[in-house]
């Protein structure tokens, strides 16, 4: 049903001189129109992403200032490769001044168009050919004017919170999860400051005076709203997870003794992941426990992002924590190693977290998974009525900000999608279907379509009817196995409540 987001054009086989001359041509002609923001036609944030190049790496430096209120000076390359004839770049950027752009090393004219940066090189770009854009401009902790920064202020520096549409806030890039890409971080501090980011360290460099410069890579490819940077008096606690992954944990250095036993929880909660559906997919993890008030937790590839409050209260039932903590665990396996092509495909990352999130309450402390989906059930008619159904989800509503579209159908409701093929395939076909899923789409995209067309062929039927109405009814259908389920009514259309992610 969703189609592929990239942009790419057939060239006629000419000769090599008539070709490129056709091509300036057609360049200059576009050229003299005006610079236009672009999107790749994506439903619910059609200003994110752009046409035209396929990003391949991110080399992302920042220098904190020693507050975090104050723009951190930064510089970002963008290694790409064109797919279609570039007379211009676009980069989706609207937050932070500007200072200068550079296409392979020479200076190119740039300006700034709605929520894109529109980079025109001094040379067109033929499809095919590899290329680099270096962006120094600053990076602006403080929100804009009606609109949210991706980094989050905490009480002794600061995080990101990029998704769903704020990295481009933080740093010019492909704002848009089709095109993910490797990333390296340069994180310079003052002295006293610790600084952490997705993947593994490479190496610290002290600076004469007292700055350090923090360097982190990747292994595997992340999309722009999984990047993770955090700059605190942070203590940086390591253990080890199952078959020798490491674990790394980020938290507040006054609070490291307080947080020990919530932390000691991981390296079980993978083992209890990796039964359910293989090996953990990237080379490390652990959790950034951050002082901060966000309303939400955030599956940071690598390195998932908690509000401090969220193990400090006490008024949350230990197993509720410790589910929430699985949540964000399985988003490693499921919208991190496997992303969503598109938002709305995010059923298929936030159904995934929340069934296995509900799936470890039943099996750790006795919440039935039967219980919390039947009251999904009673519930999901009026999250589709406000919501929409669980693939094809609303667009955000004005001002909602960066988590406009987490509601609760792409919550429960889409994890009640998952309890209902269990119930029409049976477990063991579902329980291939979880591992074969997260093997066959590692380290890439997909869609519901990819998904519909695996359970399919795992279940060894079509599946398209039933699956048609899951995800796309405005009601929702019977439950298989259980006749006597009711979804009541929806009252009437109203805002429903977001969930942390």
């Amino acid at each position: 049903m969703l189609r592929t987001l990239r942009t790419r054009t057939r060239i006629p086989r000419r000769p090599a001189a008539a070709l490129l001359a056709s091509a300036a041509s057609l360049c200059l002609l576009a050229a003299s129109a005006p610079p236009a923001p672009l999107g790749v036609g994506d439903r619910l944030y059609p200003h994110l992403g752009n046409p035209g190049y396929d990003v391949t790496a991110y080399d992302l430096a920042f220098t904190y200032p020693g507050g975090n209120s104050e723009p951190l000076p930064a510089v970002t390359v963008i290694t790409a490769r064109a797919t279609a004839w570039l007379e211009r770049i676009n980069l989706d950027h609207s937050h932070g001044k500007v200072r200068s752009v550079e296409v392979d090393g020479a200076p190119a004219v740039f300006r700034s168009v709605g929520e894109d940066l529109v980079v025109t090189p001094r040379v067109p770009l033929p499809p095919g050919l590899p290329f680099r854009v270096t962006v120094r401009h600053d990076s602006d902790p403080a929100p804009g004017k009606g609109v949210e920064s991706g980094w989050v202020r905490t009480a002794d520096g600061l995080a990101m919170a990029n998704q769903a549409d704020a990295a481009h806030r933080v740093f010019p890039g492909n704002d848009h999860p089709s095109d993910k890409a490797f990333f390296t971080f340069r994180i310079t501090t003052p002295k006293g400051y610790t600084a952490v980011a997705n993947g593994l360290p490479t190496g610290t460099r002290r600076a004469a005076g007292s700055a350090t410069t923090w360097t982190y890579r990747t292994r595997h490819p992340m999309a722009t709203e999984l990047a993770q940077v955090s700059v605190g008096r942070s203590a940086v606690v390591r253990r080890e997870g199952p078959d020798g992954l490491p674990v790394r944990d980020v938290v507040p250095a006054k609070d490291r003794r307080r947080l020990e036993p919530w932390l000691a929880k991981t390296p079980g909660q993978i083992r209890w992941m990796e039964r359910k559906v293989g090996g953990y997919p990237f080379e490390n993890y652990g959790l950034l426990v951050a002082e901060a008030q966000t309303g939400f937790e955030l599956e940071t590839q690598t390195l998932s992002l908690f509000e401090k409050h969220l193990f400090t209260e006490p008024a949350y039932p230990k197993w509720y924590v410790e589910s929430i903590m699985v949540h964000e665990l399985a988003h490693q396996w499921f919208g991190d190693s496997v992303t969503p092509r598109t938002w709305s495909d995010l059923w298929l990352s936030e159904g995934h977290a929340t069934w296995y999130e509900a799936l470890y309450a039943e099996e750790t402390a006795d919440r039935p998974l039967k219980d919390r989906m039947r009251a999904a059930y009673r519930a999901s008619d009026a999250w589709r009525a406000s919501g929409g159904p669980p693939a094809r989800p609303e667009a955000p509503k004005a001002g909602s900000g960066k988590i406009g579209i987490f509601r609760p159908n792409v919550y429960d409701g889409s994890a009640l999608v998952l309890y209902a093929l269990r119930q029409e395939i049976g477990r063991p076909a579902f329980e291939r279907l979880e591992r074969a899923w997260v093997g066959t789409h590692r380290d890439g995209t997909a869609t519901a379509a990819d998904f519909v067309r695996l359970a399919s062929e795992i279940a060894g039927r079509d599946l398209d009817g039933f699956f048609e109405g899951w995800l796309y009814g405005e009601k929702t259908p019977p439950m298989p196995g259980h006749p006597d389920w009711r979804s009541r009514a929806p009252e009437a259309k109203a805002g429903a409540g977001e969930q942390g992610r």
